[in-house]
This record gives C-alpha cells, sequence and structure tokens, in this order.
C-alpha cells in the first residue's frame, strides 16, 4: 500500500482532472494542496466520485482562491474505486494529494 505523495497534476482551464484514484480492496485517508500559481484569482471545485465527471452532490469544496494563494484540505477519507477529481477555471493550479492507503476488511 503507498504512502506519501498519491498523485499530482498541473490543471488544465475548465476540465475536470481525475487526480487520483483508490486502488481496488483498499481504502484511503487523504489531503489535498491545491496552489494558484497566477496573477488572479481562481475558482476551484474539488470532489470525491466514482467516475471523472462528478456530480454537483459529490462536490466537497467549491471555493476562489487569490492569486499565489493556497487551499488545503484534510481528512478526505475514500473507498476503492473513488476518485479525487479537480476543476479550475484558470488552468494556473497545481494539485497534490498525500496521505495513506491499506487494504480495506
Amino acid at each position: 500500500m503507498a504512502s506519501g505523495k498519491l498523485g499530482n497534476a498541473a490543471l488544465t482551464a475548465a476540465t475536470n482532472a481525475t487526480v487520483y484514484t483508490v486502488p481496488d480492496n483498499t481504502v484511503a485517508s487523504f489531503g489535498v494542496y491545491v496552489v494558484n500559481r497566477g496573477g488572479s484569482p481562481a475558482e476551484v471545485i474539488l470532489s470525491v466520485s466514482e467516475t471523472d465527471t462528478p456530480t454537483n452532490a459529490e462536490r466537497i469544496e467549491n471555493v476562489t482562491i487569490p492569486a499565489f494563494g493556497v487551499l488545503e484540505r484534510t481528512g478526505i477519507i475514500a473507498g476503492a474505486g473513488e476518485r479525487l477529481v479537480a476543476n479550475d477555471s484558470t488552468g494556473n493550479c497545481s494539485v497534490r494529494v498525500h496521505g495513506y492507503e491499506e487494504g480495506a476488511a
């Protein structure tokens, strides 16, 4: 089972990016950092979903990150097959997922 960095991505404007998918027979506990590398605010949406195209009900964060700002979201638990999907309005954000995976009982 993995620990430490579980995934990362540089986002494309207004496009869903699956940054991390929990492996089969695994549960994961993780946190997410999103940094806005740009000089203007970016609207960021984070979702935990069973698909690469999450519904509104699967959103866990919908926030505007100021220019050169950072968002930290911790304490996320996801089961096998669930994925962290990120989207930003500007294409200037980078995402890092870090945490711990363990086999599901």
